[in-house]
């Protein structure tokens, strides 16, 4: 076996997996996290309803073990991946489970914005559009970007655990050949290449972070 190209190959799937879930996470993490956060300030019933609705949705699969939500989306993962190995299908559950994640940071982080701000959106009469794209998200962007970092870390994490029922990635080699063939070079690699990931994500998020705060 030729560790070298093992390890890249396998720091390509993670990669592969981390930031492809994590997009995907983003898109539809964020606008639900404003469906709870508009609904939690709204005083229409039919606006708490669709909170609790959401709220309860979200708390369970947050509850629910990654390793455990992976087997539980098996058919999901066949029907839309067409197989239930590899990084492809790893990226429906990473996905499924980011995305309710993604959703709660954005709801706490939204729950943040100054009341100073929702009365100036009502006294300039915008609309829920309008003060989104104009005050929400501009005002919260660090805040955001601080978000997505800790989802891309967490997902780095959530990669190393769905290794280990055959997504492929470091945490498969960490496995496959670190711990059942006792090569424990292998898992040392592997352990540094996550750490080295981990923390290249967080000095790129640090310092986008920084750049939009000072903006």
């Amino acid at each position: 076996m030729n560790i070298i190209n093992e390890l890249v190959k396998a720091t390509l799937e993670t990669l592969y997996m981390t930031f492809f879930s994590g997009f995907l996470s983003v898109i539809f993490g964020i606008p639900l996290g404003i469906i709870l956060y508009l609904t939690s300030i709204s005083q229409l019933k039919i606006s708490k309803i669709i909170y609790r609705i959401f709220d309860v949705v979200i708390n369970i699969f947050r509850s629910i073990p990654f390793i455990i939500l992976i087997v539980l989306v098996i058919p999901l993962t066949k029907l839309i991946a067409g197989t239930i190995i590899g990084p492809k299908s790893a990226i429906v559950s990473l996905t499924i489970a980011a995305i309710p994640f993604m959703a709660r940071l954005s709801e706490s982080t939204f729950n943040s914005l100054s009341k100073e701000m929702i009365d100036t959106a009502h006294t300039l009469g915008m609309n829920n559009f309008e003060f989104i794209v104009k005050i929400l998200i501009p005002e919260m962007l660090p805040k955001i970007v601080s978000n997505i970092t800790l989802l891309l870390i967490n997902l780095v994490n959530y990669t190393a655990i769905a290794g280990a029922v055959g997504a492929g990635g470091l945490g498969a080699m960490a496995i496959n050949y670190g711990y059942q063939r006792f090569r424990f070079d292998i898992l040392m690699y592997d352990l540094i290449i996550l750490i080295l990931i981990t923390q290249v994500i967080q000095f790129v998020g640090m310092k986008i972070e920084n750049i939009i705060d000072i903006k």
